[in-house]
């Protein structure tokens, strides 16, 4: 008898929404222009689940004159004033673009700026208002960087949120971006903020992740291919990834949360890179058909994901 063929695997998707019911909720409410409905979306919510609607809202285009409306009828709701800021923030990026500095028009970047600033005004009121509201901290984080105010200012506005939620994994994330050398930052500083937020957050939690971004990175800002498989290739960097993983997604107390899909992502494709495949066939498995935009939007997106985990399976074994 031939042996019956395995069943193709599922192409990826980075739909948040597939992965969390509660953003294509979300989106409805907002295309409603329900704010019941969207108030009671946050309901309850931990701080890095409200942090993940809150991104989620920006992908919404055309949402501003609603959330500007809600705002103006009451400008101490600091739900509305973060979704407001974080619309305007987003808006700004889209009109930025993603290309690099010099193919950006000076009238996309004076936009841009206009929004950041407006976004500024209305979350400076907010966090002065409702000093822990993470969510709102950190689009700040954010706005520092795109607005250029510096490292000082930048982590600055981290340790104010984190004097409330010291292990914040989305601020973490966004702060570490501003120190990469890509932002005026240097590697010391970089991988140094990613190590203490690994250190001093519990076993089990899923903050270990930021080393592992932060390889990434490293690995994305050398030059020659040669240089970035040295790299991948090193005794410390495989054995820090592999000690990062044993502390988050590969520890028994792990529990996927708010960021998971991110988290197990990054972990997916840092295993892939540096061939620990056991380790990354367990994330994949993990992942099923769901991946997060970031950081598969690094190696070529769907493709990369079907590649590697396709190698995670083949050579780790599927569990």
């Amino acid at each position: 008898m031939i042996p019956a063929m395995p069943a193709p695997l599922p192409a990826p998707t980075f739909d948040a929404g597939a992965a969390y019911p509660e953003v294509n909720d979300l989106r409805k409410a907002l295309d409603a222009a329900d704010w019941p409905a969207v108030r009671a979306l946050f309901a309850d919510r931990e701080p890095a689940h409200r942090t993940l609607l809150v991104s989620a809202a920006g992908d919404q285009e055309g949402t501003e004159p609603f959330l500007r409306r809600v705002y103006d009828n009451d400008p101490t709701d600091a739900l509305a004033g973060t979704l407001l800021g974080n619309c305007l923030i987003r808006t700004g990026w889209r009109i930025r673009s993603a290309a690099r500095a010099q193919h950006v028009s000076r009238s996309q970047f004076d936009q841009f700026h206009d929004h950041l600033r407006r976004a500024e005004q209305v979350l400076i009121d907010v966090t002065a208002r409702h000093e822990d509201d993470a969510a709102a901290w950190t689009q700040r984080i954010t706005l520092a960087r795109g607005l250029q105010l510096g490292q000082n200012e930048t982590r600055r506005r981290y340790d104010r949120l984190a004097r409330h939620h010291p292990h914040h994994l989305p601020a973490q994330a966004s702060l570490l971006q501003q120190l990469c050398p890509k932002w005026s930052g240097d590697w010391d500083r970089a991988f140094g903020f990613a190590r203490e937020c690994a250190q001093t957050a519990p076993d089990g939690a899923p903050n270990a992740a930021i080393v592992a971004e932060a390889h990434l990175e490293r690995w994305l800002d050398f030059d020659t291919e040669r240089e970035r498989t040295e790299y991948l290739r090193s005794t410390p960097v495989v054995d820090e990834i592999m000690r990062c993983g044993q502390r988050s997604v590969l520890h028994p107390d792990y529990v996927d949360k708010a960021d998971w899909v991110w988290v197990r992502s990054t972990f997916a494709l840092m295993f892939s890179l540096t061939e620990q495949w056991p380790a990354a066939a367990d994330q994949f498995t993990a992942l099923g058909n769901l991946g997060s935009e970031y950081p598969w939007a690094y190696v070529d997106e769907a493709a990369g994901f079907i590649k590697y985990r396709a190698k995670a399976y083949a050579k780790g074994g599927r569990s």
